[in-house]
């Protein structure tokens, strides 16, 4: 993608909202950009907190492995036209091995028989160095407790778009990234499209809007939003993703692909707008500080939505750094209890279970949910559940889940909860355990100037 300054509009599509995201969502947006014509991108975002320190443990067991595991499902149906029409796709899908994910890309290429693609990764995310590692902990160390650095699975910032436009500026066809803020995945494209300068502030923060109602993919255009008898959508079914027309001066329009179902409207981007946003008027980025306060939102035809008057303000000196660290064995029990006195009896199991287990080596309480009863709104002091006085649900499935240091206290629950089967009160049935390393978060600032972003073409 070559800097254009002051051309036309462009087209950013999003074809995934999150790790595990529908594998068939891209290939009408990339049909429908091929249609309107014009600059365009396909971003795909697939990093959730928690997913890249998933991905880090799953790269420890295979060098090869640590990317999206989805990748090769979302890019096969569309990797050949995006070729084809210069449709560049940026995507946080390298997620801990983005180098492993741009040698998969190129080997779907070769597997489709499409040219060979010029793939850019963008690293720099990783806090991997002895220096970066050392102020790291004594980071974490001045605001809580230590975390012992062979205990860190991983620890990452969250870059900003100049990695992304950088590549893009180099004529790559698909940006693999790590960990960047998800609005960067629009901005990056803008900036490199552009050509706008870095502190060019409210053209970044209405880009990096636009990129916030692209992030959730489906959910701009109903999905989550849906909520029957009070806010209706139509065809959730084949509720369709999104693309946004961004403009020069960083306003964009927001519609959703042909031939999909959901529905865009003012309520749904209002809803996705405010989404996350602790401070309307001061949400924070690594590209912007951008200020949503007199913007205006309006329904300028069927399914889509203008957003203009975002304003922003320089963008901050730190990063956003996230610390994934082991944190001891999580065990989860389940068995159900259905029929009269149902409820009571599953109270009785949880009493058998709390009197069996003690407190032996637990972490921390011993969580209690009634599903059926008590479990979403319920609290792990299980204070929800001791106020709660015994009903008579005739259908109940009983959750136990505790916290282990070590992973013989872990199988100690599930054994207790298995033997409920014999042991326990009568009738209980369709046990379920699992035992799964945990992984404690830690989050701080981390000096912009001692993480950059690097960008390397394959």
């Amino acid at each position: 993608m070559t800097s254009v300054p002051g051309s036309a509009s462009l087209l950013v599509g999003c074809a995934a909202g999150f790790s595990g995201d529908r594998t068939d969502a891209a290939r009408p947006v990339v049909d429908t950009l091929i249609r309107l014509g014009g600059p365009a991108v396909l971003i795909f975002e697939t990093l959730a907190e928690r997913t890249l320190a998933l991905a880090q443990l799953a790269r420890q067991r295979d060098p090869e492995g640590g990317f999206e595991p989805l990748l090769y499902e979302m890019l096969r149906p569309v990797l050949a036209d995006c070729l084809a029409h210069r449709i560049p796709i940026v995507g946080n899908f390298g997620a801990a091995n983005p180098p492993a994910a741009a040698r998969r890309v190129k080997a779907l290429a070769a597997e489709l028989g499409l040219r060979v693609p010029v793939v850019a990764v963008v690293g720099g995310d990783a806090l991997v160095s002895a220096d970066q590692r050392a102020l790291l902990a004594r980071t974490l160390a001045s605001e809580g407790q230590a975390i012992a650095d062979d205990t860190i699975a991983c620890a990452n910032v969250y870059l900003g778009a100049e990695g992304i436009a950088d590549a893009l500026r180099q004529g790559a066809d698909v940006v693999v990234t790590g960990r960047v803020a998800d609005p960067s995945l629009t901005v990056g494209p803008a900036l490199a499209h552009f050509d706008w300068a870095l502190d060019d502030w409210d053209r970044l923060a209405g880009a990096t809007m636009a990129g916030h109602l692209l992030e959730c993919g489906a959910q701009v255009c109903g999905g989550y939003y849906a909520d029957p008898g009070f806010k209706e959508v139509p065809d959730l079914v084949n509720v369709g993703f999104p693309i946004a027309r961004i403009e020069a001066d960083g306003s964009c329009t927001v519609f959703k692909a042909d031939r999909t179902g959901g529905c865009v409207d003012e309520h749904t981007v209002k809803e996705q707008l405010l989404y996350e946003l602790h401070d309307p008027s001061a949400y924070l980025t690594p590209d912007v500080v951008a200020d949503i306060g007199a913007a205006e939102v309006r329904q300028v035809g069927p399914d889509e939505v203008r957003l203009s008057g975002v304003r922003g303000h320089r963008r901050p000196e730190s990063l956003k750094a996230n610390v994934f660290f082991a944190n001891g064995w999580l065990a989860e029990g389940e068995i159900s209890y259905a029929g009269p006195g149902a409820e009571a009896r599953a109270r009785l199991a949880a009493e058998v279970l709390r009197a069996r287990l003690g407190e032996r080596d637990r972490q921390g309480p011993l969580r209690v949910d009634l599903i059926g009863v008590t479990s979403v709104l319920g609290d792990d002091t299980g204070d929800a559940f001791a106020r709660l006085p015994a009903g008579d649900a005739r259908d109940v499935r009983l959750r136990v889940a505790a916290n282990h240091a070590d992973r013989a206290g872990a199988d100690r629950l599930t054994r207790e909860v298995t033997a409920l089967y014999t042991c326990g009160p009568a009738g209980g049935g369709g046990v379920r355990t699992n035992v799964r390393p945990r992984l404690g978060l830690r989050s701080c600032l981390f000096p912009r100037a001692l993480a950059t972003a690097t960008v390397t073409l394959t």
